[in-house]
């Protein structure tokens, strides 16, 4: 064991440690001056932290997701509790994974839903602004099945359906390919179908204006009105101060989009930001109202709900505060 004041070589010197630790290494590589390039290096490290972090954090979603599939493999094998669930084997399994998905809404992003009385008891197409991630619609069917029993049937893109080990999940959370005859057969069950007409695009391309991001797509529009159901709209607030994507308004990223239907962009965030979901007023089916029709009533409602509850532009930090003032308000 070297002391304090004992050699690190030959040369009686009092050493530290860490001096001694340098010297060694500068001898063994050959580099001079080695201390000072390490604590250049450290100095960098705690620079560039935040933003390691940054990129990282969105991690957690994904964590949560392979968690919520290895929760369904281990519920699979318990064959023994089927008998609980006479109704339908995978409730269970359902309730854990929307216990799991609230606690995290409620403490990592305090989230709130407004207007849930507005779901009616029976079938209807949801249509929603898409953020960056799906988070909040985790969050939304965590909380619709808890307080309603009700599983909203979502339509994703088709990438999902290749993501290596959460086939089983998607099935058990009813996520759907999205084909209109799908779509519509969920209706006449009386289920609850939501359905993001931007989809991957308005995800990666939209920015803190929150711009809608539909091109063509009616198809749900025309699934409403084959199946004469409402359509409600839903947002929520601060869903794209949560995570947001590095070089989304990049042309060459939009083309690589286009071509392979892969979504190429960096995301960054995770912040805690306040998310409040909201819904807005059902569009009642009316047969003298074309597709065409319809589709602009719904975007100009998605449209409204934007204007009313999100400030233009979107800023994090102000989505941050808003956990203090939005929960100090409810308090009082």
């Amino acid at each position: 064991m070297i002391h304090q004041n004992e050699s690190c070589g030959t040369e009686q010197i009092p050493i530290s440690y860490l001096t001694c630790m340098f010297y060694v290494l500068e001898e063994w590589t050959g580099v001079e001056r080695l201390g000072e390039y390490l604590s250049y290096l450290i100095y960098l490290t705690w620079l560039f932290m935040p933003l390691l972090i940054g990129f990282l954090l969105p991690a957690v979603i994904l964590l949560l997701i392979y968690i919520s599939a290895i929760i369904v493999h281990i519920y699979k094998r318990k064959t023994d509790i089927k008998e609980g669930y006479l109704n339908d084997f995978w409730d269970g399994a359902r309730q854990v994974l929307a216990t799991m998905w609230y606690a995290h809404a409620r403490i990592w992003n305090g989230y709130e839903v407004h207007g849930l009385e507005k779901l009616p008891n029976g079938p209807a197409v949801i249509i929603f602004y898409h953020g960056a991630t799906p988070l909040d619609f985790f969050y939304l069917a965590a909380t619709v099945f808890i307080r309603k029993k009700r599983i909203l049937h979502v339509v994703a893109d088709h990438f999902v359906f290749s993501v290596p080990g959460i086939k089983l999940l998607i099935d058990v959370i009813r996520v759907l390919h999205g084909s209109q005859e799908e779509c519509r057969k969920v209706l006449e069950n009386g289920g609850l179908v939501v359905i993001s007409p931007g989809g991957v695009r308005e995800a990666l391309f939209s920015d803190e204006n929150y711009t809608i991001m539909w091109k063509n797509r009616k198809g749900f529009a025309q699934v409403a009105t084959d199946a004469k159901v409402p359509i409600i709209p839903m947002f929520t607030r601060n869903i794209r101060e949560n995570i947001r994507v590095v070089g989304g308004q990049i042309k060459s990223l939009r083309s690589i989009y286009e071509y392979f239907r892969l979504p190429p962009a960096l995301l960054y965030g995770n912040f805690p930001v306040k998310l409040q979901t909201y819904f807005g007023d059902p569009i009642p089916y009316d047969p003298n109202t074309t597709v065409e029709e319809l589709t602009e009533k719904a975007k100009d409602a998605l449209q409204c709900l934007i204007d009313k509850h999100q400030k233009i532009p979107g800023n994090v930090w102000r989505a941050l505060m808003e956990r203090v003032t939005t929960e100090k308000q409810d308090n009082e």
